[in-house]
């Protein structure tokens, strides 16, 4: 393993010593699984362990091959729709929620569920229900066609219009401008989310913020690391998949926060050498989907290339669990 040194960047809690010589790695602390990625992995091991192979899972468990790989090798089948899983058979909905019609889909296919969406995207479902009910126009500020926001939609679609980026909000319109309320995706960019608001409260000055921030604590967390480092990098590595929304808005960040060059990758094999042509400095992280193996790879593999010093930059220490599914509690050892 590499050596390892405590540093100093602005905004991290580290101890400031000198720049090491050489070829360095920066460390973003946080990274990699939340706390809502985690239990839904663990969910649908615990599920296999508990009942056997196989146990349906509708949409990937979490955005990241290597972990839909892993899990689909232990017994676990991936369906995008519920009427791919057969009757009566075990099915899992996974950590990016999904609308009341799945429930019912699944309810007349005499389907046994357990449901892992993220208690964080399950907050975000029951702010649409509440402001619903109060007959307000919602706003969701999201990408069109991710499947959370397709799951929060789906609780209130005569009430909420998806609101994709800062460009958008001029095509939008609402019946009474003074109950409005805007509510997020939980894996957006925190910067790119505030700008797309701040356009809607110049169209919509009476527009409401949500009862509590929706954007995932794990996702600015560990844009918030990348912010502190990016400006001290030639190139910032983020492991991760390229249908993981939190990670690659890491690759924008980073880029906006000064890095020379940012690249998205899955395994440690998809470091392209050139990249590593005159840099000095590499910064890594990971999003939020992505276990610590493949990290640990990808620093081996920059070790080959004598980045041998892996520089810890912390800007936050995150405690949060989440309780498993109450259908396979019990599973746990």
């Amino acid at each position: 393993m590499s050596a390892t040194v405590n540093m100093g960047i602005p905004g991290a809690a580290s101890t400031v010593v000198d720049r090491v010589a050489g070829k360095r790695v920066l460390l973003a602390e946080p990274r990699g699984y939340c706390a809502g990625v985690d239990r839904a992995v663990e969910t649908v091991e615990r599920a296999l362990e508990k009942h056997g192979a196989p146990v349906y899972v509708r949409h990937e468990i979490v955005h990241n091959r290597y972990v839909v790989e892993t899990l689909a090798k232990a017994g676990a089948v991936f369906v995008e729709k519920t009427d791919e899983v057969p009757e009566g058979a075990l099915v899992v909905f996974s950590a990016h929620g999904v609308a009341p019609t799945v429930h019912v889909e699944a309810a007349e296919r005499n389907l046994r569920t357990i449901d892992a969406t993220c208690p964080l995207v399950t907050k975000v479902h029951n702010e649409a229900k509440r402001f619903a009910r109060d007959d307000y126009d919602i706003l969701l500020v999201g990408h069109e066609g991710h499947e959370e926001v397709v799951g929060t939609a789906g609780e209130a679609p005569d009430h909420v219009q998806v609101v994709d980026n800062p460009d958008a909000v001029d095509k939008v319109t609402v019946r009474d401008p003074n109950k409005v309320i805007w509510l997020s995706q939980t894996t957006l960019s925190v910067d790119e989310t505030m700008e797309t608001v701040r356009r809607l409260r110049e169209k919509f000055p009476t527009l409401q913020d949500p009862p509590s921030d929706d954007i995932c604590y794990a996702t600015q967390n560990r844009q918030v690391a990348v912010k502190a480092m990016a400006p001290e990098c030639d190139l910032v590595i983020v492991v991760g998949s390229t249908n993981s929304s939190n990670s690659v808005r890491l690759v924008e960040v980073a880029l906006g926060a000064g890095a020379a060059a940012s690249h998205l990758v899955d395994y440690a094999e998809d470091i392209d050498p050139t990249w590593l042509d005159g840099v000095t400095t590499v910064g890594v992280t990971s999003g939020a989907s992505v276990p610590e193996v493949l990290v640990r790879g990808v620093l081996d593999r920059l070790a080959e290339y004598g980045f041998g010093t892996v520089q810890p930059v912390t800007t936050a220490n995150e405690t949060l669990v989440f309780a498993l599914p109450r259908e396979i509690r019990a599973a746990r050892h």
